[in-house]
């Protein structure tokens, strides 16, 4: 079976720096001393990226840029995929926002998880991977979704009870992009292994 490949076509940007900062702890990476590099995360997957981009196209962070397969390769030119602990501290303190941003605007598709996530384990449902969800309460969720599909954040609010869903998921994912070790991956994708040299 061929896996699907997974690009993303937009991603926020969690911070810009000179590009000569990222010659220091990336010297095989190939970058101009006039550009900037642009860390980001990708809307689908939330793939952390690192790009180059020209001084006179520097995106600013927080903003939500294009970088599909179509994108000018003059405006911006993707250098490598990254992991959490690649991230600059002014990148880590800005992807909460940046998820949350991902999170409320694309909400029929994390409602969508609510409506068909099954379980990860025989001993432990998707579910209650979520932050402030227990077993109680995804039974909860389980019947409520037989009787009706939830169609938004406020009717999971009004009908299970979740203070705040949104927060919950945002929590989740970060959760998933901090923690490498993270078995089930509801949200984010796999990180990358590179070898050590020691």
């Amino acid at each position: 079976m061929v896996r699907q490949k997974k690009y993303e076509d937009f991603a926020y940007v969690l911070d810009i720096f000179p590009a000569t900062e990222l010659r220091s702890h990336a010297p095989n990476i190939t970058v101009h001393r006039d550009e900037f590099v642009a860390q980001l995360i990708g809307e689908d997957f939330f793939t952390l990226l690192e790009a180059a981009v020209p001084r006179e196209h520097k995106p600013v962070v927080g903003t939500r840029i294009y970088v599909g397969k179509d994108v000018p390769r003059t405006l911006l030119r993707i250098l490598r995929r990254i992991n959490y602990d690649d991230l600059t501290e002014n990148a880590k303190s800005e992807l909460e926002n940046a998820v949350r941003k991902i999170v409320e605007s694309h909400e029929k598709r994390f409602i969508e998880f609510f409506n068909k996530c099954t379980p990860v384990t025989p001993r432990m449902h998707a579910l209650e991977l979520i932050p402030g969800i227990g077993k109680k309460i995804a039974m909860k969720i389980l019947s409520e979704r037989e009787l009706k599909p939830f169609e938004s954040y406020e009717d999971l609010k009004k009908r299970i009870g979740i203070q705040d869903p949104v927060k919950a998921l945002v929590q989740r994912i970060l959760d998933e992009l901090s923690n490498p070790e993270e078995k089930h991956r509801l949200f984010v994708r796999e990180p990358i292994y590179r070898f050590s040299s020691t």
